[in-house]
C-alpha cells in the first residue's frame, strides 16, 4: 500500500532527499517537529488563502477547506507529540523552500497566477510525503508510526492540488510543471546553512540549524 502511494509521488519529483538530510535530521529532531508544525499551520493558512482569493471556483473551495481542516488537525497532532517530548513550540525562521518556488510564479496574469501556486502547492505536498517516507523508518515508533499515517493525505494532498492546476489552466501544464520541478529540486540538492523540513542539502554540523 505505501509503495501504490509513494509512486506517483517519486515519478513527480525530481529528485529524493539527500541521505545527509535524514542524518541532519534525525540528530535534529527537535527542530524537525517544531518546523513540521509550522510547516502544517501555514499548509492550512494557504488553503485559506486560496479560499479568500477565489470564491468563484467551487472546486477549489471544497478541496481547500478539506485540506485546511487535515492541515489543522496535523498541526494539533504535532503539538501534541512535542508537548509529551517536552519540545517547546517556538519561533523559526523559515527555510527558503516555498519562497524559493514563489518568487518564479507569474504575475501578470490572475489565472496563471493562479496555477502556479497550485503546482508550487503539489510540491510542497509531494516532497513533505516524500520526506515522511524517507525519514519514518528511522524513527522511534511512536514518530514512525505518525508520519506513516500522513503519507496518505499528503499523497491526496499533492493529487489535489495538481489535478486542480491542470483543470484551471484548461491547457498542458507540462512544461510549466517541469519548470517547478527543476527548481524544487535544485533547493532540494543545493547547500543549505540552514536545516529545516524542507530544507536543502545541510552544511551545517549536527545538533545546530535552531
Amino acid at each position: 500500500m505505501t509503495q501504490a502511494l509513494l509512486a506517483p509521488i517519486y515519478d513527480f519529483l525530481h529528485c529524493e532527499t539527500p541521505a545527509l538530510w535524514v542524518d541532519v535530521a534525525l540528530e535534529n529532531q527537535a527542530v524537525m517537529l517544531i518546523d513540521h508544525a509550522n510547516c502544517e499551520k501555514k499548509a492550512a493558512a494557504t488553503a485559506m488563502s486560496l479560499m479568500t482569493k477565489y470564491l468563484d471556483r467551487t472546486e477549489l473551495l471544497f478541496c481547500a477547506a478539506r485540506l485546511a481542516r487535515e492541515e489543522l488537525h496535523h498541526f494539533e497532532q504535532v503539538v501534541e507529540i512535542m508537548q509529551k517530548r517536552n519540545v517547546t513550540y517556538t519561533q523559526l525562521s523559515p527555510s527558503r523552500y516555498a519562497s524559493g518556488m514563489i518568487k518564479h510564479t507569474r504575475h501578470h496574469d490572475d489565472l496563471n497566477i493562479l496555477v502556479d501556486r497550485l503546482i508550487i502547492g503539489a510540491y510542497i505536498e509531494a516532497r513533505s510525503c516524500e520526506r515522511f517516507a524517507k525519514i519514518a523508518p528511522h524513527l522511534d515508533e511512536t514518530l514512525s508510526r505518525f508520519y506513516t499515517s500522513l503519507l496518505r493525505s499528503e499523497s491526496r494532498h499533492f493529487a489535489d492540488y495538481l489535478a486542480l492546476a491542470e483543470q484551471y489552466a484548461g491547457t498542458d501544464i507540462s512544461e510549466r510543471v517541469e519548470f517547478f520541478g527543476r527548481i524544487e529540486a535544485e533547493l532540494i540538492l543545493s547547500p543549505d546553512e540552514q536545516f529545516r523540513f524542507h530544507s536543502g542539502t545541510p552544511v551545517c554540523s549536527l545538533k545546530t540549524g535552531s
